[in-house]
């Protein structure tokens, strides 16, 4: 669907700073979704880059993975974002890299491999509240179908927009109360980081 996403709407999209900055890679879905005005992301956020060799395209050092993410045209603020951290300190650089397309009204689900399995909490940061879970079924898909009591085989029809469209409606309506803590307290809670390239989730 990328082929029917003009300039001239990501332009008017939060997208449009994460795309120029080269951080919106390994797309499965970037285009319209079935919401009118609404354009969504599924793939990877680079949150680090490795050095620059030359003209060759620099690597990310460090990445949010499986990441659905929606915007609509004309609205400066990401309402629903969902990604896959390694670790909760990467916390951090998923706000910094957001900046301000961040709004205190905006529902933001960040599943840490490192924090225990019966642990979820709200984390303020940077003036929006991120929701932090483990990540237990194994994809953040799987996990916001749980989190949100959708059914799968209701949605197994959809399309890969639909489907976006169905998890960051849901996302955005839920009202979610779990423990807050701060960044610092997270830090001082999460386990030890996994090595990355051990069973890995795709």
């Amino acid at each position: 669907m990328t082929d029917t996403l003009s300039r001239h709407e990501l332009d008017e999209t939060p997208f449009a700073r994460l795309q120029h900055e080269g951080r919106l890679l390994n797309a499965v879905f970037k285009g319209h979704t079935n919401t009118p005005r609404r354009i969504g992301f599924r793939g990877e956020l680079a949150l680090r880059f490795g050095p620059r060799l030359a003209d060759e395209a620099r690597p990310p050092e460090l990445s949010c993975e499986q990441v659905m993410a929606v915007a609509d045209v004309g609205d400066p603020y990401l309402p629903f974002f969902a990604g896959w951290l390694l670790s909760f300190e990467h916390l951090r650089d998923v706000a910094e890299v957001l900046g301000d397309a961040l709004s205190a009204s905006g529902k933001y689900f960040l599943f840490c491999d490192n924090i225990d399995l019966s642990s979820r909490y709200q984390v303020p940061y940077k003036g929006a509240m991120f929701y932090v879970l483990p990540i237990v079924e194994s994809t953040v898909y799987n996990e916001m179908l749980e989190l949100l009591y959708l059914e799968k085989s209701q949605l197994k029809k959809k399309d890969t927009a639909g489907k976006l469209d169905a998890v960051a409606d849901a996302g955005m309506l839920v009202d979610l109360s779990f423990d807050t803590i701060s960044y610092a307290e997270g830090l001082e809670l999460m386990g030890p980081v996994r090595n990355p390239n051990e069973n890995r989730p795709v």
